[in-house]
């Protein structure tokens, strides 16, 4: 039996995980419509997922993750007439800068992407099967999913078809109703429209509809029933309910063993959106100066499936904390020698292997790593174990950054760097990395950093009185001299040169 359990939203139990092969792991994720930058929401999902493929590497299972991109929408086409540009240029633009952010967070890159628009002929042919079964009908130009040919629809979200259905009766039905069955049949292949990129198929030119991509891209790239599938709470009802009906519908053969979800990202108590203007993108988090260590530390001290409260105090004190846990992941890279320890580099973003070690003195911290873990991806249990391994090395560092001898014997110095090798290696499995802090001039540089922290008390001080004209002209000055003010969450502002 498994220690690793999981929440599974379709049993709504936590149970032990046991892939369908000993020792392999089949894992989709559903991924980005390609229609702008990623979110914070977005940062917190991927973070999340990425630590459990890490963490299934670490116990020695071969995973397989595959992670798709849409790159067909209306949000694309709407973006594309807004720019006068064109539904690939749009994509195209917007898959770089997925990679980019999801990089500059340590998030590995999937196994495999496949895209919308290069998995049609797979798409296709699950609608003609999905037609031939009576699971599905065309109508116009339009093909839709018969819900009610699906015995086990709403299992997932629990939802019941019959409550929807009288929920739905009374109201005015638009073209698109008309055709359809049952209120809630939904589209698999949608009809082109004037002036709108579309595909040939059987049922005419047209694009397939969001559903039945995933179901596609499962099948295609992993086959009929996979180990895991993932995604954000908000896709439990419709996305995931609909993928699960076409796929099971299809095949005869259940879509996903275990189901997780992650919850949502609230700001100021709502729930982050765009339709409330309350988002914030990965990139503009990331170039006001936060970490995205730090960012990554934010996002597993809360349980992936709990809200996560996003404010300007819990980022700040993510902040604190991740400066002392990478002063203890930097101890052996900036002071090897003179602790004795041999040459040290730091570890590289995809640094995490299989196989548990075996410590000592420290097997008790890491098996209380495991037991977090294990239990439903417990990051901030795991989190617990890192700052306590930190805490002592920590000190070490900044004895040393100040100039001072370690002043221990061999045997502790010995010790401590295996205490230092097992933080490493934890961290490895959270994703967590070392960074170094490279935006300001070195003290042989010709810059005054002290004349640049008085005039940032002076701006400050000059907001405080309200005075914002003398605020925006000591940033102008600075910036005139090559130096960028950055504020951060707290009242904090940093510089660098640019």
């Amino acid at each position: 039996m498994s220690s690793l359990r999981f929440t599974n939203t379709i049993t709504r139990r936590t149970e032990p995980f046991l892939p369908l092969k000993p020792g392999e792991v089949s894992i989709y994720c559903c991924g980005v419509t390609v229609y702008d930058l990623c979110h914070l929401g977005h940062a917190r999902s991927y973070i999340n997922w990425d630590v459990l493929r890490r963490y299934l590497i670490w116990r020695g299972y071969a995973v397989t993750f595959v992670q798709n991109f849409t790159d067909i929408d209306d949000k694309i086409l709407k973006r594309a007439a807004e720019e006068s540009s064109s539904m690939d240029e749009v994509s195209e633009r917007n898959i770089d800068a997925f990679h980019q952010d999801m990089d500059a967070l340590g998030i590995l890159r999937p196994d495999r992407m496949p895209r919308a628009t290069r998995c049609l002929d797979s798409i296709r042919g699950l609608i003609a099967e999905l037609e031939a079964k009576g699971a599905a009908y065309s109508a116009d130009g339009d093909v839709y999913f018969a819900v009610m040919k699906h015995a086990g629809y709403g299992k997932l979200s629990g939802r019941d078809l019959n409550e929807q259905q009288e929920n739905a009766a009374g109201r005015v039905a638009d073209a698109e109703e008309a055709r359809k069955r049952h209120p809630f049949d939904f589209a698999l292949w949608k009809r082109a429209k004037v002036d709108e990129p579309s595909f040939p198929s059987p049922w005419g030119d047209g694009r397939p509809g969001w559903h039945i991509e995933c179901s596609a891209m499962v099948r295609e790239e992993l086959g009929d029933t996979i180990d895991i599938h993932l995604g954000g709470a908000d896709l439990v009802f419709p996305h995931h309910e609909n993928e699960i009906a076409q796929s099971e519908a299809a095949t005869g053969s259940e879509l996903a063993r275990v189901w997780l979800h992650n919850g949502m990202v609230n700001v100021g108590g709502e729930k982050m959106s765009k339709s409330l203007g309350n988002f914030t993108t990965i990139r503009a988090l990331l170039q006001s100066g936060l970490s995205a260590m730090a960012l990554r530390l934010f996002v597993l001290q809360a349980h992936y499936r709990k809200p996560l409260d996003f404010t300007p105090e819990a980022l700040e004190a993510a902040t604190t904390g991740w400066k002392g846990l990478n002063a203890a992941l930097k101890l052996g890279e900036n002071h090897a020698a003179a602790l004795g320890w041999g040459d040290q580099t730091a570890l590289s973003v995809e640094a995490v292997s299989a196989g548990l070690s075996a410590n000592g003195p420290f097997e008790e911290l890491e098996q209380r790593f495991i037991a977090a873990m294990d239990d439903d991806l417990n990051s901030s249990g795991a989190l617990a174990v890192l700052f306590d391994l930190a805490r002592p090395l920590r000190g070490l560092a900044n004895r040393l950054d100040r100039g001072d001898q370690p002043d221990q014997p061999a045997n502790e110095l010995s010790e401590q760097h295996t205490r230092w090798m097992v933080l490493r290696e934890l961290a490895a499995v959270l994703g967590l990395r070392s960074e170094t802090n490279d935006s300001k001039p070195s003290d042989n540089d010709s810059v005054d950093g002290q004349a640049i922290e008085q005039a940032i008390a002076d701006r400050k001080a000059a907001k405080q009185a309200k005075n914002y004209l003398e605020a925006d002209r000591i940033r102008k000055t600075l910036s005139d001299q090559g130096i960028e003010l950055i504020d951060k969450p707290g009242g904090l502002t940093d510089w660098r040169m640019l």
